[in-house]
């Protein structure tokens, strides 16, 4: 699921007329996860024609946002750990 999801990023950037190279970068080396993909996706299809510069902020706020998700993850599981430490005791 993920490499189509990736896979349909990178055409879609080619048809609109971006450079190879800055596809291939963009679609496989940053955006490769399909929940990545899927925002870029969702970026391009709602802006019609945008700058590489507004491509690479959007990137860059899309992998912002997941590594934050990321972090909440991890710390929701912390302090669930440490309730679970509270609850039972050691």
């Amino acid at each position: 699921m993920e490499l189509e999801k990736t896979e349909e990023l990178y055409k879609v950037l080619l048809s609109r007329g971006y450079p190879k190279e800055f596809c291939a970068e963009i679609a496989y080396k940053h955006m490769n996860t399909d929940y990545t993909a899927t925002r870029m996706l969702g970026y391009l299809y709602r802006v019609s024609n945008p700058r590489i510069e507004d491509l690479v902020d959007e990137m860059l706020a899309i992998l912002s946002d997941r590594e934050a998700i990321i972090k909440k993850k991890e710390l929701e599981y912390a302090q669930a750990v440490i309730n679970d430490m509270y609850e039972r005791g050691l």
